[in-house]
């Protein structure tokens, strides 16, 4: 495994981190991932940390609240072996989604968050979105961080948020960490992940393998259910942007055969691999997909290949920003 040291904190991270979103299973509004295990979702949780990855990323909107459960069923003895990264201000609501940071709203959600997680502590505790209803940030940046003077939480951070929102809290708090997204197939933040690394803000990325398109598994259009998160928050299964990736996954392919690796491995260390990028998300339903993400440390793309990689993403015109 791969690590790297936060700049505010000191603390050593891997490479990657387990992304639990799947794992959460359908929720009220009927979104998911398809059919889940809990048994095999905690004995992929433990063979990431098994395979060095101390970091695990949850959220209560996943499942509503049940991603964290399982995640605190897969720490259990171990919680000091791993650090924890969940999230507030975002939940489903008479049958709709809202994103609300209000103080009192945020600490209800805290106090759930931990007793779903079996802890007395969070290691980040990140805004998963930014409020839709009017809440000033600096409100609730003012909250979390009398949550972190009081011990509760170790590090703050902002996911899914611009350059402003995040100099807002800056202003407010001290911000260890922002989530956003990033893949060979998503660079849309990248003028921001950049700008973090510049301003000493770790950064998780999320959305590494692109929802699964980047593995090569999926080679012909699926037909996922209508509320299946793959057809309704990524683009990568619709057209156009599905037959681009399917031409972009030939190239990965004769990398893949030089190589001898999965075209997986490669889509973790193109992002690992990028200076600004602390960590990477990487969603795990079963034991065999966590060893295969963390085998991807066992090796490097040259530079080469990666600017064979991003050329080709500007020819397929995939991205229109390329690292």
């Amino acid at each position: 495994m791969r690590y790297k040291t936060m700049k505010k904190s000191g603390e050593k991270i891997s490479a990657i981190t387990v992304g639990t979103w799947a794992i959460g299973g359908k929720n009220s509004m009927g979104g998911g991932y398809g059919e889940i295990d809990d048994q095999d979702s905690i004995e992929a949780i433990k063979a990431m940390i098994d395979g060095g990855v101390n970091l695990i990323d949850t959220a209560p909107i996943y499942g509503e609240g049940h991603s964290e459960e399982v995640v605190g069923k897969a720490i259990e003895g171990i919680r000091d072996k791993v650090l924890i990264a969940t999230k507030y201000g975002s939940y489903i609501e008479d049958g709709k989604g809202v994103h609300c940071s209000r103080p009192d709203s945020v600490l209800h959600e805290f106090d759930a968050s931990l007793k779903r997680l079996n802890t007395d502590y969070v290691d980040m505790y990140l805004m998963h979105w930014p409020d839709d209803l009017g809440t000033p940030i600096e409100d609730t940046m003012a909250c979390v961080n009398k949550l972190k003077e009081q011990g509760a939480v170790r590090m703050l951070g902002l996911c899914n948020s611009d350059r402003a929102l995040i100099e807002r809290a800056s202003a407010v708090a001290d911000i260890d960490i922002v989530q956003l997204p990033f893949s060979m197939v998503n660079q849309s933040a990248l003028s921001d992940l950049k700008w973090c690394e510049e301003n000493n803000i770790d950064v998780m990325t999320w959305g590494s393998l692109g929802a699964g398109i980047l593995t090569g598994a999926v080679r012909e259009k699926p037909s996922f259910d209508e509320k299946d998160f793959r057809a309704t928050f990524y683009p990568f299964y619709q057209e156009p942007m599905f037959s681009k990736i399917q031409e972009f996954l030939k190239t990965m392919d004769v990398l893949s055969e030089k190589y001898g690796k999965p075209l997986a491995q490669i889509a973790i260390n193109w992002s690992t691999q990028k200076s600004f990028v602390s960590t990477a998300l990487t969603g795990v339903r079963k034991v065999s997909e966590a060893q295969e993400n963390c085998a991807a440390f066992e090796w490097s793309l040259s530079d080469e290949d990666i600017a064979l990689l991003d050329a080709e993403l500007t020819r397929l015109e995939i991205t229109e920003a390329v690292a």
